[in-house]
C-alpha cells in the first residue's frame, strides 16, 4: 500500500495505486463541483502568492473542473484576467508566429504585445539577436551609446526544468560578454498592467518622467 496525499483536502491516505488522487469519492466530487467564481478566485490567489501565472501542474486539483466549465485550462487563466503560459506538457517549444506592427515575427502573443509596446514608446529594437559565439538568440536587442542590452521574454520560467536551464545559460553568457540582460516575465504582462510594468522596468533606460 502507498501513502498518498489527497490533492483536494490534503489528508494522507493509503491506496494500492499511485494514480488515485483523492482520498474518497466525496472528496473527488467536491473538487470537481466548484463554481466558476471559486475557480477564478483560486487562480487569482495562487497567482498573487507565486507572483506569476500559476502553471497547470501547480493547480492540478482544479484542472478538470476548469476544463469542464471554461473549455480548457488556458481559458480559465484568461477568465481570471491573466495571459496563459505555454505549457511544458503541451509542446512548450511549438511556435505560434504573429507579426508585430513593425513586421517583426514573434513566437507568441505575449512577445507580440512586448514588440508593439516598443513601437508605441519609440524604442528602437532588433529581433532575434545571436549571443556571441553560440547558437542562442535573444528575443530583442537594444543598443545605447555602444552598449548592448539583450531583452528576453521568459514565458515559461519556473514551469520547465529544461527552460530554466536555458535561462541560466543566457545569464552566464551575458555576464561573460558584458551584456546587460533585461528579463520580462508573464506577470509583467498581466491584463491591464503591461504598460505600467514595462515602463517601470525600462525607467532610466528609455522611459523618462
Amino acid at each position: 500500500m502507498l501513502m498518498l496525499t489527497c490533492i483536494n483536502c490534503g489528508e494522507k491516505y493509503r491506496k494500492s495505486k499511485k494514480n488515485i488522487k483523492y482520498c474518497s469519492i466525496a472528496c473527488r466530487r467536491k473538487a470537481e463541483q466548484r463554481t466558476p467564481e471559486e475557480l477564478i478566485k483560486i487562480i487569482k490567489e495562487t497567482a498573487k502568492k507565486l507572483k506569476r501565472v500559476p502553471a497547470r501542474r501547480e493547480l492540478e486539483k482544479i484542472v478538470k473542473p476548469c476544463i469542464k466549465i471554461f473549455g480548457s485550462w488556458n481559458n480559465a487563466v484568461l477568465a481570471a484576467g491573466f495571459i496563459p503560459n505555454r505549457s511544458h506538457d503541451n509542446r512548450m517549444y511549438k511556435r505560434a508566429s504573429a507579426k508585430a506592427l513593425d513586421g517583426h515575427l514573434c513566437d507568441s502573443v505575449s512577445e507580440l504585445l512586448i514588440d508593439n509596446w516598443f513601437i508605441k514608446n519609440k524604442i528602437k529594437h532588433e529581433r532575434n539577436i545571436s549571443y556571441p559565439d553560440t547558437n542562442h538568440r535573444a528575443d530583442w536587442a537594444i543598443f545605447i551609446e555602444g552598449h548592448r542590452i539583450f531583452i528576453e521574454y521568459f514565458g515559461l520560467a519556473n514551469d520547465s526544468p529544461r527552460y530554466d536551464r536555458s535561462i541560466k545559460v543566457k545569464e552566464i553568457l551575458c555576464k561573460k560578454q558584458n551584456i546587460s540582460l533585461m528579463a520580462i516575465y508573464p506577470q509583467d504582462l498581466y491584463r491591464g498592467y503591461l504598460d505600467i510594468n514595462l515602463k517601470n522596468k525600462f525607467k532610466g533606460y528609455f522611459i523618462r518622467e
